[in-house]
């Protein structure tokens, strides 16, 4: 093997995750980044689209255009992809529980600009699993929603072959805490489950074609060297998975394909310009050994601890991928790892733990049936970070170790992040409103729609004949819902291990409970449609460890709900977790919702500083940002709202 190329690599395809505010604001957001050298999309739908909501819906309140884009119908998805040539362009979609409706959309608005399916290129994310484990974006039960899945994969093989129509998503694993281990283990065996669902939908000669169509999104965090041998691992045992079980032998459809986005769990609110050489360190990642090296990569911005970047900071991560593949000498050499002892070493140990945890979850039925067991292993391995971190066995630059630190001059009047106009909801509101009176009858869609949801047809043809009749993404996912049914996700709260107790915590919480007459109870919830429960997971395991009483229902719930439940329950006080920017309409509304109960409310989240003010007026007791880290601190500052609201006086 020669030490150079006899010509230089070609980059690997460049992406910022963008979408915010309405489909047209978007499209000037795209048409932008395409001209600043980008060369590929990346959408980000906003909750309610993700979740399936129409934008007038009880739940969709704050929520609209916040963390995305709205898209309810195929006149939206035309406004986002005005003037893109969807023919030439490579699109990816991070959407899950309503990919197949998105997916539909996309194809609709590809067919008004005369193009054909068969010429698409890009991926849907459409993996369930990891929602249910992590992030929170579901809509249906499990077996509905892999059938919908299957249903996909099949369609596209078969109608748009340049499509990815499954990407197993890894990333929101290690968001939720998981180590490299489980990170390869728990992908591959949500791999498995849809390649077992697909299987039952197409012929066996087919199964080679669809192995191939597999794609994975990954996540790198700052450990760059292990992370890179943790994405050589992937590779080998993905192929291994291909020959073995699946009995594919061609070379080509057997290669493990990814994209990346790096860590966002590791970037920090305190000292924020430190997430700049985070991020680059962590593309290193995924660029720098040729045989394991990314298709596609999209960076964060800086400033994502903090809320929404700005067009300027999405720039500037992309200009990041560009330095490295333009100015550097990194696509000019063959693997830069082989033969390393290192990297063979790391790969090892990562394969044969990767191994044992595959095999545990096979034992338990596979990936959706063991959807609890995973869901408590990532709690308590992210419990177990957390522990790291306070301890400072983990250091986090700027947080736990040297914390001295100068203004930021990056974060100015405007807070560092882009705020959405709050008018945007109402002004979707209203456009919806619009389409809906001037589209027509689309009760024939819709029936059909649930005829072949109750049957064992491929359900995509009855999908895009919605997606032309004009149905929104609300009436396509609310007719699923009457034939599917609702679903609730495991907390995994329950299963994760205790920690070793802080004693003078525990001691001021039984003290406490004992002059209030029975144990401290706090609820903590998320109102909205903020699925991110990392944090108030970490926080309800910290508090029963504590020795609270903890009432936690998950995810998706209105200020109503919560209110109701904090008085029927006869809690202390409320803990809300929010991390959509929807903190300035749904956190007031629970304090409505109270009617008067004298229950104090305390807010964590990404919450920008300015916004503090407004909620204390707005009745809140105390907020909490990830700067503040220190669960134990946290707990205790709780402990004295509680007694102080009680008239318990100080311990002596």
């Amino acid at each position: 093997m020669t030490h150079r190329l006899p010509e230089r690599d070609r980059p690997w395809m460049m992406r910022t995750y963008a979408g915010h505010s309405t489909a047209a604001r978007s499209n000037e957001l795209y048409r932008r980044n395409l001209a600043k050298g980008q060369t590929g999309l990346s959408v980000a739908f906003d909750l309610p689209t993700q979740t399936g909501y129409d934008a007038d819906h009880e739940l969709a309140r704050g929520e609209v255009g916040k963390v995305g884009v709205p898209i309810s119908h195929r006149g939206d998805m035309a406004a986002l992809m005005d003037g893109i040539p969807l023919g030439d362009m490579n699109t990816s979609m991070t959407i899950n529980a309503t990919a197949a409706w998105l997916f539909a959309l996309y194809v609709v608005a590809a067919e008004e600009q005369g193009v054909d399916e068969s010429a698409l290129s890009g991926t849907t994310q459409n993996d369930i699993i990891k929602e249910y484990l992590s992030r929170g974006t579901y809509a249906f039960p499990p077996e509905p929603s892999m059938r919908l899945i299957a249903d996909m994969v099949a369609y596209a093989v078969e109608h748009v072959p340049r499509w990815n129509p499954v990407n197993i998503c890894s990333y929101h694993l290690q968001e939720a805490g998981a180590t490299p281990v489980q990170e390869v283990a728990f992908a591959m065996a949500t791999a498995c489950a849809v390649l077992d669902a697909v299987a039952e939908r197409v012929p066996a000669s087919r199964m080679p074609a669809v192995f191939g169509r597999i794609s994975f999104f990954v996540n790198a965090g700052v450990r760059f060297v292990e992370e890179h041998a943790k994405l050589r691992a992937m590779s080998v045992l993905w192929e291994e998975l291909g020959r073995s079980r699946y009995g594919v032998d061609d070379q080509k459809a057997l290669r493990f394909r990814y994209g990346v986005q790096v860590n966002s769990l590791g970037l920090t609110e305190s000292q924020p310009e430190n997430n700049v050489q985070r991020i680059v360190l962590e593309a290193l990642a995924v660029t720098l050994g040729r045989n394991a090296r990314a298709r596609a990569v999209q960076l964060p911005a800086w400033n994502e601890a903090l809320g929404l970047p700005r067009p300027w900071d999405q720039q500037w991560a992309l200009r990041i991928q560009q330095v490295l593949a333009f100015e550097t000498d990194l696509l000019e050499y063959p693997d830069l790892f082989e033969g390393s002892v290192v990297m063979d070493g790391l790969v090892g140990e990562l394969l044969d733990g990767a191994r044992e945890e595959l095999a545990r979850v096979e034992e338990r039925g596979g990936a959706v049936e063991a959807v609890p067991y995973m869901k408590a292993a990532l709690v308590e391995s992210h419990r177990a970070r957390i522990a790291r971190i306070e301890s400072g066995e983990q250091v986090l630059v700027g947080v736990n170790r040297f914390v001295e630190t100068e203004p930021s001059p990056m974060v100015g009047e405007d807070g560092g992040i882009l705020v959405v106009d709050p008018g945007v909801e109402a002004e979707t509101r209203e456009a919806l409103a619009s389409w809906r009176a001037a589209r027509g009858d689309v009760t024939g869609a819709l029936d059909e729609l649930r005829r072949v949801a109750a049957s064992d047809e491929n359900i995509l043809p009855a999908t895009l004949a919605a997606a032309r009749a004009g149905v929104t993404t609300g009436e396509w996912a609310g007719a699923l819902r009457e034939v599917f049914g609702s679903y609730r996700a495991p907390t995994g709260v329950g299963e994760a291990a205790s920690p070793a107790a802080d004693e003078a915590l525990r001691d001021e919480v039984a003290r406490v409970s004992e002059a209030l007459g029975r144990t401290i109870k706090i609820l903590v919830g998320k109102p909205g449609l903020d699925g991110h429960s990392n944090g108030a997971e970490q926080i309800a395991v910290r508090a029963r460890d504590a020795g609270m009483d903890v009432v936690y229902e998950g995810i998706r719930l209105t200020p109503a709900q919560i209110a109701r439940s904090a008085v029927d329950e006869g809690v202390h006080v409320i803990g809300l977790s929010i991390l959509s920017g929807s903190h300035r309409e749904l956190i007031p509304d629970v304090i409505a919702a109270l009617d008067g109960a004298d229950i104090p409310v305390v807010v964590g989240g990404i919450i920008p500083t300015a916004d503090i003010p407004e909620l204390k007026a707005a009745g809140v007791a105390a907020v909490f940002t990830p700067k503040d880290f220190e669960l134990d601190r946290i707990m205790h500052a709780i402990v004295a709202l509680v007694a102080e609201r009680n008239g318990v006086g100080a311990a002596a």
